[in-house]
């Protein structure tokens, strides 16, 4: 069961998040700090007291706009540490889930909160928390031709959907659209707009097999079915689309999938 640490300078907020979490069968026990400083303290505690101590803490659910230092500064700080607690954001505002998304945070949720928005980011961070919990599993090898990420890097990216935060796995996105500062993400099920420009994007998953294909374009290299060329022009099929290829990026793609076929 999680061990948790609300924090919130608004005490009215704090206290109903602290009633709701008390309320979930997942959560063992629920503590409140009203401002940075104190939360920074408590969790000093828990980090001398280690994973096993009394004074442990599994998870963090902060708000952002906070007197002093912000929900984001505390996260930040709590980066340094080998083994932080987990961190989910609480806040009003939707313009800071890009920063939630660099800050590894496991879920998002917008104010006020609501009891099944809130078992769901409880569920999400009691997976993990068991998942790490459990005996490692044995070392499989990995295929030269599809490297592991190295540790760190996202794994899903946050998206907003009529006013709820969703966090979509990057191996789900087939190929990434420019449009101006903002990136569209396409998927199976359809397109998200996140606001992260697409350099930013192609740097971040590079170890997750993007690859850059137009100035407008990033793509997963192994959701491309068909390299086509016409006279001089060069596109992709990925599922049912077709994407043009700039003559910048062509003869880098075509080793890269000629690479990947011959294994």
């Amino acid at each position: 069961m999680l061990r948790v640490l609300a924090v919130d300078d608004e005490e009215p907020a704090l206290g109903e998040l602290l009633y709701l979490l008390r309320a979930d069968p997942r959560v063992r026990s629920a503590e409140g700090a009203t401002d940075a400083t104190g939360a920074l303290r408590r969790i000093g505690r828990a980090l001398e007291a280690g994973p096993d101590g009394e004074d442990a803490v599994d998870v963090v659910f902060l708000d952002i706009h906070m007197a002093g230092l912000t929900g984001l500064d505390v996260a930040r700080l709590l980066a340094g540490f080998a083994r932080p607690p987990l961190i989910v954001f609480v806040t009003a505002h939707e313009g800071f889930a890009v920063q939630a998304f660099d800050l590894k945070a496991v879920d998002y949720v917008l104010k006020p909160v609501r009891r099944e928005r809130l078992a769901e980011a409880v569920r999400r961070v009691h997976e993990l928390a068991h998942a790490s919990a459990a005996p490692a599993a044995p070392a499989v090898p990995t295929s030269p031709a599809a490297p592991a990420a190295p540790v760190g890097t996202p794994e899903h990216i946050p998206v907003e959907l009529g006013g709820v935060t969703r966090f979509v796995a990057v191996d789900d996105i087939a190929y990434v659209e420019a449009q101006g500062d903002y990136a569209r993400l396409h998927t199976d099920e359809g397109s998200h707009l996140v606001r992260v420009p697409l350099s930013t994007l192609e740097e971040r998953w590079a170890a997750r097999g993007f690859v850059r294909i137009h100035r407008s374009h990033l793509v997963a290299l192994g959701r491309i079915d068909e390299l086509r060329l016409d006279g001089g022009a060069t596109s992709v099929r990925v599922g049912a689309t077709e994407l043009a290829v700039s003559r910048r990026h062509a003869r880098q793609l075509r080793d890269l999938l000629m690479r990947r076929a011959s294994g």
